[in-house]
C-alpha cells in the first residue's frame, strides 16, 4: 500500500470536528487532511443554507486548500409510505420531508447545492427501513432509478451509503439494491463501520457483497453487544480490520476517496476529541 497516495485522499465531515465551520475548517487544515464533506453547520442541514450562504462556506474551505469531496444530503431518509411504521435515525438538521415527492424536490435543491459547492458527488439512502425490505425492493430501485436518471442529466453522480436505519442497511441489502437499480449514475459509498454496528463482518464479507460499486468510503468503527445493539467507537477500537480493509481497497485499485465519519464522543470530551483519536489511528494503520 502506498501510504502517501492514501494519506492525500483522507477528509472529513466538517460536523464531526465542529458545528462551527471556521473552527473546523481551521482544525481540518491544522491536521493536514485534504478534503472535507458538508453535512450540517450550527445544526442546520446544509440543503436549508441559501445559495450566499454556501458561496461563503466553499470559498472558506477553498482558501485554506482543502475541496469539498461530497455533500452528504439526507435524500431519501424519509418513509416508502408514510402510513406504514418504520425504523427512523439521525437526520442531522434535516427538515422533515414525510413523503417521497418531497425528497425529489430536495434532490434538486442537493444537484443545485452541489453545483455551486463544486462537487459531482451527493450521498443519498434507500428510506426509512421497512419490517421487511426485502418486499420493497423493486420498488425502492425504481425510485433510486429515476432518481439516477435526474443526477445523470445534471452531470452528478448518486452515492448509496449502507445505513442501518435505512432498507439498505447491510452491505449485501444495498449492493442488492444497486445491483436492481442498474444505472451508471447511481454508485455506492461504504461504510465498513455500519456494518460492525449491526454485528455484522465489515471485511471481507460486507466489503466483497459492494465492491464493484463503490465510488466512495466513509471511515468509522463500531462495536456490537447482543444486550444493547451497535456503538461507535473511535477507529482501532472496533471490530472492522481496517490494516486489512484499506489494503485489500487499494490492492483493488481503488481510486476515490475517504472521509472520517466517527460519530463518537468521548466522555467529557469534544466531537474533535474523537475525531482526532481516529485520524491519529488511521496514520498509526499505514506503513511509515
Amino acid at each position: 500500500m502506498q501510504a502517501k497516495h492514501l494519506l492525500d485522499r483522507i477528509g472529513i465531515l466538517t460536523d464531526e470536528v465542529s458545528p462551527d465551520l471556521i473552527e473546523a475548517l481551521d482544525w481540518i487544515a491544522a491536521n493536514e487532511l485534504s478534503h472535507v464533506e458538508l453535512r450540517s453547520v450550527q445544526g442546520m442541514n446544509i440543503l436549508n443554507f441559501n445559495r450566499a450562504e454556501m458561496t461563503n462556506m466553499r470559498q472558506e474551505i477553498e482558501s485554506r486548500g482543502l475541496f469539498i469531496s461530497a455533500l452528504a444530503s439526507p435524500v431519501f431518509k424519509c418513509p416508502l409510505n408514510p402510513v406504514r411504521t418504520t425504523m427512523q435515525g439521525d437526520q442531522f438538521g434535516q427538515l422533515e420531508h414525510h413523503h417521497v415527492t418531497g425528497h425529489f424536490q430536495l434532490l434538486n435543491r442537493a444537484l443545485d447545492a452541489a453545483e455551486l459547492l463544486r462537487t459531482r458527488y451527493i450521498r443519498i439512502f434507500s428510506f426509512w427501513r421497512e419490517e421487511y425490505p426485502e418486499s420493497y425492493a423493486d420498488e425502492i430501485a425504481g425510485h433510486l432509478h429515476t432518481a439516477a436518471e435526474i443526477a445523470h442529466s445534471r452531470g452528478a453522480v448518486l452515492l448509496l451509503e449502507n445505513e442501518p436505519s435505512c432498507n439498505g442497511g447491510s452491505a449485501e441489502e444495498t449492493g442488492r439494491l444497486a445491483a436492481l437499480t442498474k444505472h451508471p449514475a447511481l454508485k455506492l459509498l461504504w461504510d465498513p463501520g455500519n456494518e460492525a454496528f449491526l454485528g455484522r463482518p465489515a471485511y471481507p464479507e460486507g466489503y466483497n457483497s459492494l465492491k464493484p460499486g463503490i465510488a466512495h468510503v466513509h471511515l468509522k468503527d463500531a462495536v456490537y453487544h447482543p444486550d444493547t445493539g451497535g456503538q461507535c467507537v473511535p477507529i482501532g477500537w472496533g471490530t472492522v480490520d481496517y490494516a486489512q480493509q484499506l489494503a485489500a481497497l487499494m490492492n483493488d485499485g481503488y481510486s476515490g476517496l475517504f472521509t472520517i465519519e466517527t460519530h463518537y464522543r468521548p466522555v467529557n470530551g469534544s466531537a474533535m476529541d474523537g475525531s482526532l483519536l481516529s485520524w491519529k489511528a488511521l496514520r498509526q494503520l499505514l506503513p511509515q
